[in-house]
């Protein structure tokens, strides 16, 4: 179903259910933050997500520059600066497919379109090899550094294929290519391969990855 969603395009790809903070300084998403303050209901404080493919800015040709799958992302907590800034954290929902943007506006607006994902059964040995590898980069990175992750891994695949993508310390493109993964099976053998690549690089430099997962919240909602 077609629909129009406020839009804060992001040098940076959010994933369903993990909670990201951000801080709010252009003018143009200063004011979609006002927008989203003024809808009553706080669950539906809600905008749209794209990664910028490159440049920093959306601009009169800004949609050639903007992935076209991100997410439909909740506002979920907001801090007012005194210079009118804002700390928020966002969580990301659902996948959506980005048709149209308008940027003449006091903020962008996209014309979007939902892109659910199927449920697809994922393989013992798929979900074993994901959670082996994933517990072998935390203990690693534990030696380097304090462990960052707290609690349990998701039981859901699809909760663990999106939170090992957004962990997962990877360029744009690659993470790009996780969101648009046709189905979690999918998604987690690319993850478990790219993190093992990492693991791989950890054992032969012990040097931290780059990464800003310190900062990456897991959100089951």
């Amino acid at each position: 179903m077609n629909a129009t969603l406020p839009m804060f395009p992001l040098n940076s790809v959010l994933f369903p259910g993990v909670s990201v903070p951000l801080t709010v300084f252009e003018d143009r998403y200063r004011a979609l933050v006002h927008h989203l303050l003024r809808i009553e209901d706080p669950a539906e404080r809600v905008f749209g997500s794209v990664g910028i493919r490159e440049g920093y800015e959306v601009g009169d040709h800004g949609a050639q520059s903007l992935f076209r799958v991100g997410c439909r992302v909740q506002l979920t907590e907001v801090e007012a600066n005194p210079d009118g800034t804002f700390d928020i954290v966002a969580v990301g929902m659902e996948r959506i497919e980005l048709q149209s943007l308008e940027t003449t506006g006091l903020f962008p607006v996209g014309q979007v379109v939902d892109l659910p994902e199927a449920p697809t059964p994922v393989a013992p040995e798929i979900l074993e090899r994901a959670r082996a590898t994933f517990t072998a980069y935390r203990a690693a990175l534990s030696a380097i550094r304090t462990d960052p992750y707290a609690g349990s891994l998701p039981k859901d695949p699809t909760y663990l294929s999106w939170m090992l993508a957004a962990i997962a310390p990877l360029p744009l493109q690659d993470r790009q290519a996780l969101l648009e993964a046709e189905d979690a099976s999918l998604r987690l053998v690319m993850v478990t391969d790219l993190l093992r690549t990492e693991l791989r690089a950890m054992n032969v430099i012990a040097s931290l990855p780059a990464t800003e997962v310190a900062r990456t919240r897991w959100s089951p909602n």
